[in-house]
């Protein structure tokens, strides 16, 4: 692994307890306030864990599951399974009993981590289904069923009884025997499609993309404090934000919640946190909101300081040349306008990293002038994830950044990026026909089709198997569309459709806050939100917005009717991911009527 100073990520954690033993490693809201716990305290509750899963009989090379959202036993269980030579399993909090199923059963674990009772009743609900399992372990505690033992954390960890140290010995000793190539995780793919694959990731994948990742990001030693509130059973969050952080010495603070990010952000005042674009584009919308609500004069200044900003940006990081004059005015701006808005997510934001799915440039250049530098990345999880990413020293807006040290990609003949480097998974767990297929020669075939420009910037396009093509022959990459369509006010997620059709329609979500603002105007009156999205006028204020971005567009991707929901795309109904990508095979089945309706349909209320 050349540079990278560790072995495995234990020896990492080992090292780093005593180098920043007093220091806060993970914070958590408790009673209404965050609680911090030191690297010291931390590390004792990971060998206390460690030790007890050795005692119910934990071997080297198990798996061991972890069911929960994010929280500071998600850490302690993460680590001492590694610690007791086990290999985790993460499975996201919001899956279904029957998806967790799956995961307990392909990847064969006898031991499941639950964050509550809520999860434990999932698995007690596919009991007959997870035969395998002998044990579960609660972060919570509750009283379980006789069919399915749970334990409490403290009570497998016996927080009560000091660690000895001859129990801390036999346990560091083990660590001892743990190689790079050893595996620490099977990750199961979300999936857009299809069954989820186990990916199968070392010592040395998530090693190597967090110590290249952090150097990249710029992370300082000892001095961040991230917030944490994309899942960790994702890898983006898992490597780029959470390893990356005790790699480095620093504090991680939990979110109570997605829905508490804004709150939380207040509390915390992170210096820095991973993000999906979802976040950044709501923060863009909101905030022109806001403007477009202001005076005259305050809006007349916002739009002065974002230009003066825009400049700023342009010559001091992408020309690198020196500001001159113009930091003087960015100064004044950042006075004036940007300091108030930072403010808001605590006032010590100085970087965001994003990843996941594509940021559309108009919102990261904007990050960027406003003082909130947002480095957008490119991974997968056969990746750990990160590929490439954008640094303070080489960025460029609208791309996915140069690759990280060690790392090689290039073209396939049809355009798609193949990946070369310490980062690249071992195989998918138990399907070797699936890795035969990505892994050739140690490329990996990621599945996006991509540009890379003379300067090493990588560009992704779109999913290779989700480019649409028209009956006219052409091909258009849904993406880029729909991320431009949801920068408007009113759109709050977009489903572009049209493969070997005579031309594309949208599914569209509104955002509900701005259309029922939007109907108060204009004296629109309407039952519920049902009723609301099938007025006339609301159908013919979404054509209006929709003529303004088929005006940027070539003719023929150029969305010609739509359709509106009532409710946007979510996890619970199967047409999002966790981390939020669109499943289009799942949107088009649940939709397939109505769409195909565009088709035929001559109702000029969704025509645009």
């Amino acid at each position: 692994m050349s540079n990278v100073p560790f072995r495995s990520m234990p020896e990492m954690l080992m090292e780093n307890a005593k180098k920043f033993a007093g220091k806060p490693a993970l914070s958590y809201k408790k009673n209404g306030k965050y609680e911090a716990l030191t690297y010291e305290l931390f590390y004792q509750q990971v060998l206390m864990t460690a030790r007890g899963l050795l005692k119910v009989g934990a071997q080297v090379g198990d798996r061991v599951a972890i069911f929960s959202e994010n929280r500071v036993g998600w850490a302690v269980s993460d680590f001492a399974i590694q610690f007791a030579g086990g290999i985790s399993v993460p499975i996201y909090a919001t899956n279904t009993p029957e998806q967790a199923a799956y995961v307990i059963n392909h990847a064969e674990t006898k031991i499941v981590f639950v964050s509550s009772r809520t999860q434990y009743e999932k698995l007690l609900e596919v009991r007959d289904q997870i035969p395998g399992v002998e044990l579960v372990v609660s972060f919570e505690q509750f009283i379980g069923d006789p069919t399915l033992p749970v334990f409490h954390l403290y009570q497998l960890a016996e927080l009560s009884h000091p660690l000895q140290e001859e129990e801390q010995l036999e346990i560091e000793e083990r660590v001892a025997k743990i190689t790079s190539d050893d595996l620490i995780t099977i990750i199961y793919t979300s999936g857009t499609t299809g069954v989820p694959k186990g990916v199968m990731l070392t010592h040395a994948n998530m090693l190597s993309n967090a110590y290249y990742g952090a150097i990249r990001a710029g992370i300082r030693d000892g001095e961040e404090t991230f917030l944490s509130f994309l899942p960790l059973s994702h890898v983006l969050e898992r490597t780029a934000g959470y390893y990356s952080v005790f790699m480095t010495g620093c504090h991680m603070a939990f979110a109570e919640s997605v829905d508490k990010v804004v709150e939380n952000i207040v509390e915390v005042r992170p210096t820095m946190m991973v993000s999906v674009p979802r976040l950044f584009e709501k923060i863009y919308s909101r905030i022109y909101e806001n403007v477009h609500q202001a005076s005259p004069i305050k809006r007349k200044l916002f739009h002065w300081a974002v230009n003066v900003g825009s400049r700023f940006v342009e010559r001091k990081y992408i020309q690198r040349r020196s500001p001159g004059s113009l930091g003087i005015c960015y100064k004044l701006a950042d006075k004036l306008v940007f300091g108030k808005i930072r403010a808001k997510f605590g006032g010590r934001l100085r970087v965001c990293i994003s990843g996941g799915a594509p940021l559309d440039k108009r919102i990261n250049e904007f990050l960027w002038s406003i003082g909130i530098p947002t480095l957008e990345g490119y991974g997968l999880t056969e990746t750990s994830p990160v590929v490439s990413v954008n640094s303070f020293e080489k960025v460029k807006c609208g791309s996915v950044g140069t690759v990280l040290d060690r790392t090689e990609v290039r073209l396939a003949e049809d355009g798609e990026l193949l990946v070369r480097g310490p980062q690249v998974m071992r195989g998918y767990y138990k399907d070797p026909e699936a890795t035969k297929e990505t892994l050739k020669d140690n490329w990996l075939a990621t599945g996006d089709i991509a540009t890379i420009d003379s300067a090493g910037f990588v560009t992704i396009v779109d999913r290779k198997k989700e480019i649409i093509i028209t009956a006219g022959g052409k091909n258009i990459a849904p993406q880029p569309i729909e991320n431009h369509l949801k920068l408007d006010k009113y759109i709050s997620q977009a489903f572009v459709y049209g493969d070997r059709k005579p031309y594309l329609t949208a599914i569209l979500t509104p955002n509900i806050e701005c259309l029922i603002e939007y109907a108060r105007d204009k004296n629109i009156n309407y039952l519920n939100i049902d009723d609301l999205v099938v007025k006339q006028a609301i159908l013919e204020l979404l054509a209006e917005r929709l003529e303004v971005v088929n005006k940027t567009l070539p003719s023929y991707e150029t969305i010609k009717r739509f359709i509106i929901l009532p409710q946007e795309f979510s996890i619970e109904s199967g047409e999002i991911t966790p981390t939020l990508k669109l499943k289009r095979k799942v949107i088009y089945e649940k939709h397939k009527d109505s769409i195909e309706g565009l088709y035929y349909s001559n109702e000029k209320k969704a025509a645009v």
